[in-house]
């Protein structure tokens, strides 16, 4: 006799035989998994975000198209697209914010710094968008005080009851301003995750 779930496990490793295409994008509230399954017989189509199933459509007869989605706390659109190629084949590509997601990973790279940290036996992502100065924790705007140094600018915030600084410093070298994070005075290492 079979165990009650045995075909529910049939079921979800049989879907993941149908998983073609996979992605990580990295947003200002960390990075995100985009999972896609296509059957190319039934034509079916699942979409999950971080785990997490969005959508399913089962037997479509439109092989090719476009799914329009959002992705984290930005609201980021994304648009995965499904286009025919020779020999009944399938290309399968991800736009975020319009662009190709290379080139969104790209601008965010340059936009953005970011760094994972252990503090308290709690796990933190800080992103600090250079443009607008703004400082996310876990995805979350936090405030910030700031104050002037003889060699740049100085941000502190606290992540749970620890210190934090982010230091913004002009160099002689062609680097122009570089951005470190301080917890309780000691360098982090940059996250380098795009």
């Amino acid at each position: 006799m079979e165990p009650k779930n045995a075909s529910l496990e049939k079921s979800e490793s049989q879907e993941r035989n149908n998983l073609v295409a996979y992605w990580s994008v990295p947003l200002l509230d960390g990075v995100h998994t985009v999972e896609f399954e296509h059957g190319t017989k039934s034509g079916k189509r699942v979409l999950r975000v971080d785990g997490v199933e969005i959508f399913r459509r089962d037997w479509m007869f439109k092989l090719v198209g476009d799914e329009e989605f959002y992705l984290g706390k930005q609201e980021a659109k994304c648009l995965l697209k499904v286009d025919p190629m020779p020999n009944f084949a399938f290309s399968y590509s991800l736009l975020v914010d319009g662009k190709p997601l290379e080139k969104f990973t790209e601008k965010q790279s340059q936009a953005i710094r970011s760094w994972a940290v252990i503090t308290e036996g709690k796990r933190y992502r800080i992103v600090f968008e250079k443009q607008t100065l703004n400082i996310y924790v876990n995805g979350e705007l936090v405030e910030a005080e700031c104050n002037f140094t003889c060699n740049g600018t100085e941000m502190s915030f606290l992540m749970g009851t620890t210190l934090a600084v982010i230091r913004a410093e002009t160099t002689q070298k062609k680097q122009g301003v570089v951005h470190q994070l301080f917890v309780d005075g000691k360098c982090v290492e940059e996250d380098i995750i795009f």
